[in-house]
């Protein structure tokens, strides 16, 4: 079955995304693909919201995302880059390491994170890289390399 996109610029919506990728609430963190070159690299949006069930106990008084769930967010790019190649067998990618990760600012309630990623490499067609950025305004917030592999 081939997996569509949702116009000629290569945007997928969150019904693409969800075709793609495993995840689902509170753990589906891409809301949509606004550039898109499968087996390449993607560019995402989440938008963090008051509501998300972290933010309960992270922090009551001072709301901010954590560092882990912007990691898993550009994990989850990086995810949509690869489910997109038809040459990778179908099965669950999951973390394999995650290198050279820094937080820049804090993420909070109301921002929009711009997640890039890029696809680094492919090994054996089961283990990959990508290097993921994601920003706010403008801003870098977090960057790193992060690994995967198939899992039988």
């Amino acid at each position: 079955m081939e997996k569509k996109l949702s116009n000629e610029n290569n945007q997928l919506s969150s019904e693409n995304i969800l075709g793609l990728l495993p995840h689902r609430y509170p753990f589906a963190l891409v809301d949509k693909v606004i550039e898109n070159v499968p087996g390449e690299r993607a560019v995402a949006v989440k938008n963090v919201t008051i509501n998300e069930p972290q933010f309960q106990g992270h922090f009551p008084e001072r709301p901010l995302m954590p560092g882990v769930l912007i990691v898993e967010s550009m994990a989850q790019v990086g995810g949509i880059i690869v489910t997109q190649m038809p040459d990778l067998p179908k099965g669950l990618f999951v973390f394999a390491g995650i290198n050279n990760v820094k937080f820049r600012k804090p993420v909070v309630p109301g921002d929009q994170l711009i997640i890039s990623c890029e696809l680094l490499s492919i090994k054996r067609k089961r283990f990959g890289k990508v290097k993921g950025e994601a920003h706010v305004d403008g801003n870098l917030v977090c960057a790193g390399e992060l690994m995967f592999s198939l899992v039988d």
